[in-house]
C-alpha cells in the first residue's frame, strides 16, 4: 500500500511540474544557443534556438491539458523566451553580421533585446483576449534565426534593417489572432 501511495504522489508531482520542466528546457536550449554562438558554433546555435521554439510551443499546451496553468509558469515562460528568442538570436546575428557595423551594430542588437523584453512585459500584464498585441517574441526570434540561412545571399545591411523592423513590430500595437 505504501509503495502505491508514493508512486501516486510522485506521478502527481511530475504532472504538476511537467509544463515548467518543458519551459526550463526552452531556457536551457536558449542558453546553449548563446554559448554555441560565443564558441563560433553558429549552426548549433541555430539548431538550439529551433529546439527552444519547439519546446516553447508545447509548454503552454501541456499546462492547459494538465490544468496546471499558473502565474509562476507564465513568468517563467517569459524569462525563458527573452533568453531563447531575444538574447540568443540577437547575439547570433550580431556575431555573424552586425559586428561589422561596430557600435551601431551593437546598439541595434540591444534595441532588439530591449524591445523583446518590453513586449513580454506588456504581454504579462494584459488580460488574455485571444489576440497578441505586437509580433510575439517567439516569431521575431525565429525569423531572425532563420535569416542566418541568408548570409550568403543578403548584404550585411539587410540584417541591420531586419533586426530593427522586428524590434519595431514587437513593440507595435497591431493585433494578431492567437493560433
Amino acid at each position: 500500500m505504501f509503495l502505491f501511495q508514493r508512486l501516486d504522489h510522485s506521478i502527481k508531482k511530475m504532472k504538476a511540474h511537467a509544463a515548467n520542466m518543458i519551459t526550463i528546457g526552452n531556457l536551457s536550449f536558449g542558453g546553449a544557443a548563446i554559448m554555441a554562438t560565443l564558441n563560433e558554433s553558429y549552426s548549433y546555435s541555430v539548431l538550439f534556438i529551433f529546439i527552444a521554439a519547439l519546446l516553447d510551443r508545447f509548454d503552454g499546451m501541456v499546462a492547459r491539458k494538465l490544468g496546471q496553468e499558473s502565474e509562476l509558469g507564465k513568468q517563467l515562460d517569459s524569462m525563458s523566451d527573452i533568453i531563447s528568442f531575444g538574447v540568443a538570436p540577437a547575439i547570433l546575428i550580431y556575431m555573424v553580421d552586425l559586428f561589422e557595423f561596430g557600435t551601431v551594430g551593437m546598439i541595434i542588437a540591444i534595441i532588439y533585446i530591449a524591445s523583446g523584453a518590453f513586449r513580454l512585459a506588456r504581454f504579462n500584464i494584459m488580460e488574455s483576449n485571444g489576440y497578441f498585441t505586437g509580433l510575439p517574441i517567439t516569431a521575431a526570434g525565429t525569423i531572425l534565426t532563420l535569416s542566418y540561412f541568408g548570409l550568403s545571399i543578403f548584404p550585411p545591411v539587410f540584417y541591420m534593417f531586419l533586426t530593427v523592423i522586428l524590434a519595431i513590430l514587437m513593440i507595435s500595437t497591431f493585433t494578431l489572432r492567437k493560433v
